[in-house]
């Protein structure tokens, strides 16, 4: 395999983390980030802004914020009706 590059790396490292580019792609891109100290910062906060993400989006939100969104839902849906 061959390293892919910076530019490639960066292009495609969305797509690499949640493990959607091709087996051969992968293997460039995690060769590329064993070489390239820049690139594995990167993709180290992109991993971990993406794992906070969906671990927000896991937790519930607080019932009386729920309350209060709904409300003003209603509120919106009445006065357009």
């Amino acid at each position: 395999m061959t390293d892919c590059g910076c530019e490639q790396a960066r292009r495609d490292l969305e797509e690499y983390l949640r493990h959607e580019v091709c087996k051969t792609q992968h293997t460039d891109i995690t060769e590329h980030l064993e070489r390239c100290p820049a690139c594995r910062d990167e993709a180290l906060v992109a991993k971990t802004l993406t794992d906070v993400v969906a671990r927000a989006c896991r937790e519930s939100a607080p019932e009386e914020l729920r309350d209060q969104v709904l409300q003003q839902l209603r509120s919106a849906q009445a006065t357009h009706h």
